[in-house]
């Protein structure tokens, strides 16, 4: 097997430089015109084809000498709308902005992964195709480049994020389901108005949702041996302490594990719905939108992914991942459309993703360089 890893770090200063580029000119979600300009730049040079998609999505293609399959490295683009608080010399300089979530690690850690692939084209058999993603942390750039040709002889997508759980220079796989599916919704109960001293007269809106509330947040507590959570985020209502409410609004997320979960939420929630407003004598409208499908990894080519990580890093710098988290990741999409994994790199910074000091280890995109390129290596032979 190629020594990616020794590779990696011969170019090292170069992925670090991308790196600190890309950390210092964040760009949100379908903006990221600077950072599209900029892979073009670089892969371009490295004699790898290039075209747009969706305006600022960049879709790479490099062919070995060799004939066989081809494999997809996804990298997402998109930083925050959040004030930088590292104290980096390459922190953003965009007021307002930045990469709180390690996006720049994942491109600069692909374009590192290019580069170590397009050196040993003569001998790469199949080909690599190099999926930069826009808008992941917004409404989602996945499926809008799926339904625009992405994946379009593709046989097989990879990809990684960053993980605070993990030390720097470490790597967690996980098999199965392993993000959940992310649906939002906004449920508007209808009563009728009357003095509070005598609500008989009137239908409750306020309490027909509080105690559909109620039943929504245990709902998840049906589903044997799945994790699932249920959030109400806001709820609104009435307009003064002596009338009874005529209209009540909440509003919350559902996260789930897998299809069968996500359908079976779906369908108690309304019947809780229909049954808490029957009970009532209240009526209500749902909006119940689906959101991210999550991320259910293929056993086998996750186990690809460990091989190749076992191979490189070692066995004591290889975790199997034994709990899915609750978090939501469009790549989903890419694993729902082609057999694929998603994999873990470790952070080393100890703080959380989304804070405003969060900023894993500068050997990051280094490590996950070397990886895709084994992992890629692997599938490919």
């Amino acid at each position: 097997m190629t020594d990616y890893l020794s590779l990696a770090r011969a170019i090292a200063p170069e992925i670090t430089a991308l790196r600190r580029d890309f950390h210092r000119h964040p760009e949100l979600g379908n903006r990221e015109f600077r950072t599209a300009e900029r892979i073009e730049a670089c892969l371009n040079g490295w004699g790898i084809p290039t075209r747009r998609l969706l305006d600022t999505a960049v879709v790479a293609r490099l062919d070995g000498a060799l004939p066989g399959r081809t494999a997809a490295l996804r990298a997402d683009m998109d930083a925050l709308p959040l004030t930088e608080a590292t104290g980096a010399d390459f922190a953003s300089q965009t007021p307002g902005v930045m990469h709180a979530c390690g996006h720049d690690v994942h491109i600069s850690a692909a374009l590192g992964a290019a580069k170590l692939l397009s050196d040993r084209r003569q001998s790469l058999r199949g080909s690599v195709v190099f999926l930069f993603q826009p808008d992941e942390e917004g409404r989602g750039g996945a499926q809008r480049m799926i339904d625009a040709g992405a994946l379009d002889g593709v046989d097989a997508v990879f990809g990684a994020h960053v993980s605070p759980e993990l030390p720097l220079g470490h790597v967690g796989v996980r098999y199965g389901k392993f993000y959940a599916a992310s649906d939002t919704f906004r449920v508007v109960v209808h009563g009728v108005s009357a003095h509070g001293a005598t609500r008989e007269k009137g239908v409750d809106a306020l309490g027909a949702a509080a105690a559909l509330v109620g039943r929504l947040i245990d709902l998840p507590n049906t589903l044997e041996g799945e994790r699932a959570v249920l959030t109400v985020g806001t709820l609104s209502a009435g307009t003064a302490e002596n009338i009874l409410a005529d209209r009540a609004e909440f509003t919350g997320i559902i996260r789930s594990l897998g299809p069968a979960a996500r359908t079976a939420l779906k369908a108690g929630f309304r019947s809780c719905v229909d049954e808490v407003t029957a009970a009532w004598g209240a009526t209500a409208e749902v909006d119940l939108r689906e959101s991210y499908p999550g991320v259910v990894n293929h056993d086998d080519m996750t186990a690809l992914v460990e091989r190749a990580a076992r191979s490189l890093l070692g066995d004591d710098r290889v975790r199997v991942i034994d709990r899915p988290t609750m978090t939501t990741e469009d790549f989903g999409c890419f694993l729902e459309a082609r057999p694929g994994a998603y994999y873990h790199i470790g952070a080393g910074c100890g703080l959380p993703l989304h804070n405003a000091a969060f900023l894993p280890g500068e050997e990051a995109p280094v490590l996950a360089a070397a990886l895709h390129a084994a992992v890629i290596g692997e599938y490919l032979k």
